[in-house]
């Protein structure tokens, strides 16, 4: 009996293991893509390489939502939400050869979810909580929270690629759209920055577990007590 608790144990441990690798490259895939086709372009098509990193994301995007749909047997709708935008904002700058649409193309994603989480709450709906309920079990007050630090996250994301591509000095980016003259990035600075920007966004995303282990443990027990 207890050696097949212990398979089962390992069984469960396998399967959650192998579904978090497959979560992580969901959301790295696309970025891994970008950064090695834009990098790779850059020494044979230097003028070209924003608009295909920029198509090979796109692709790589459509295939990360498959997979996430198969992966969680049901259609995630912030996954698809962000999809959409990227498709729509991607297909603009490869067609005009317009870099701005796509330098702001993060900046519209991030303020799109963060406004979509406060507006959801001023109508006393979390759409937070309706992404994520599938995954934890949280008392009300800490899914507003879980939800607000999120909105805000979204909003300094938001304000990080602004600032970024606006002081972007090699390619078309006018004067007038630099905050501060004395400031200088090239396009490749940001185009890499998408890698460390997502390694901030994992960093703030382990910062919640506490708040979040604190209350689904909380909720564990007073289950075994009503139990027993």
């Amino acid at each position: 009996m207890a050696q097949s608790e212990a398979t089962q144990s390992e069984t469960t441990t396998s399967q959650s293991t192998s579904e978090q690798g497959a979560r992580i490259l969901i959301d790295a895939g696309p970025i891994g893509a970008w950064i090695i086709v834009y990098n790779v372009a850059r020494n044979f098509a230097p003028d070209q390489a924003l608009y295909l990193g920029t198509g090979v994301y796109m692709v790589a995007a459509i295939i990360a939502l498959f997979f996430s749909i198969r992966l969680e047997k049901r259609v995630p709708p912030m996954l698809v939400m962000t999809t959409v935008i990227v498709l729509g904002f991607g297909a603009i700058g490869i067609l005009l050869q317009d870099p701005i649409f796509i330098y702001a193309k993060p900046t519209i994603i991030n303020l799109f979810l963060s406004f979509l989480i406060l507006v959801s709450m001023a109508f006393g709906f979390n759409v937070w909580k309706l992404f994520f309920k599938h995954v934890f079990e949280l008392p009300e007050h800490v899914w507003t929270i879980y939800a607000v630090r999120w909105a805000l996250w979204f909003q300094f994301l938001a304000f990080l690629n602004e600032f970024m591509w606006r002081h972007i000095t090699d390619t078309t980016v006018p004067e007038s759209a630099r905050w501060f003259e004395t400031i200088e990035l090239t396009e490749s600075f940001w185009a890499n920055s998408k890698l460390w920007v997502m390694g901030l966004s994992m960093g703030f995303m382990l910062l919640q577990l506490p708040l979040l282990f604190k209350y689904q443990k909380f909720d564990e027990e007073a289950e075994d007590s009503a139990k027993s």
